[in-house]
């Protein structure tokens, strides 16, 4: 079963050093983690310091919005809101 689109999340200003894996352990807090992905540049493959969460229900979303939207990680507040959909 898919999660529902709308639990999607957008997260921004991520310090560089953090991998999907590292994003998927931070945002477990909130709930269970469907799909964590930092977006990386193809040609230098660092990453591009923003990413997407996909949380397993729309409320555990909202939660993660609340507890992480501007949340320090190592000096840079995070942003996070919900994904803009696709289309």
């Amino acid at each position: 079963q898919e999660p529902p689109e709308d639990a999607k999340l957008f997260v921004g200003n991520l310090p560089y050093d953090i991998d999907s894996e590292g994003l998927a352990q931070l945002f477990q807090q909130a709930g269970v983690v469907e799909i964590a992905e930092v977006i990386y540049n193809r040609e230098t493959d660092r990453s591009r310091g923003f990413g997407f969460v996909t949380m397993s229900t729309v409320e555990e979303a909202e939660k993660a919005v609340v507890l992480y939207n501007r949340y320090d990680l190592n000096g840079r507040l995070l942003t996070v809101n919900k994904a803009a959909r696709r289309g």
